[in-house]
């Protein structure tokens, strides 16, 4: 029997440029590619989109998925330069000496670049489990400077499909070992 879990605390969020495949876990999940610590969560949101045809009686009805969006929704609170630009299609990252400058807008700046976000949570309970994506920020952020709270951005990747099925969203867990399942076993015997 599966086991189920409560899933508690909260995702560290990985990123990659995506180049048309997904990498395996260990090559995103380095230091390197941490988006930034996270503060409000991180949702992952999948909405279908159905039509009903319906007759005039009620009698006779059919029902067909039509459509279906999937968003990633986190807040980020460590932030440099080089991560805003993941969060924004037309910026520009520049560096000389020890500045770094982003320039940000421009439709013509537009540079089409797709993210791979990957959230990993390590419960020490239910073990390993992770979302992967495939999209871009399309919300837009904003920067709130406050004398007594930290600035976080919000970003909402977009899902786009990542193979030819349309998959949207890749959830992973990790499964109990039969060994586990099996001291189970034995606990609800005991008890």
């Amino acid at each position: 029997m599966d086991k189920e879990n409560i899933l508690l605390g909260a995702v560290d969020v990985y990123y990659m440029e995506y180049t048309g495949e997904l990498p395996d876990d260990e090559t995103i999940e380095v230091p390197e590619n941490l988006l930034g610590e996270t503060s409000g969560g991180t949702t992952i949101e999948y909405k279908p989109s159905y039509y009903t045809a319906k007759s005039d009686s009620g009698r006779a009805t059919k029902t067909i998925l039509t459509d279906e969006e999937a968003t990633l929704k986190s807040g980020i609170m460590t932030l440099n330069g080089k991560k805003l630009a993941v969060l924004c299609s037309t910026a520009r990252v520049e560096e000389d000496g020890n500045i770094r400058t982003v320039k940000i807008g421009g439709v013509k700046n537009y540079n089409g670049k797709k993210y791979v976000i990957h959230c990993v949570l390590n419960d020490p309970e239910a073990g390993k489990s992770t979302v992967t994506i495939v999209g871009t920020n399309e919300a837009g952020f904003s920067l709130a400077y406050q004398k007594d709270k930290e600035t976080v951005v919000d970003a909402e990747f977009k899902a786009n499909p990542v193979d030819n099925e349309g998959t949207l969203i890749v959830y992973k867990e990790a499964l109990s070992t039969e060994s586990e399942a099996g001291e189970e076993a034995g606990e609800e015997a005991q008890g």
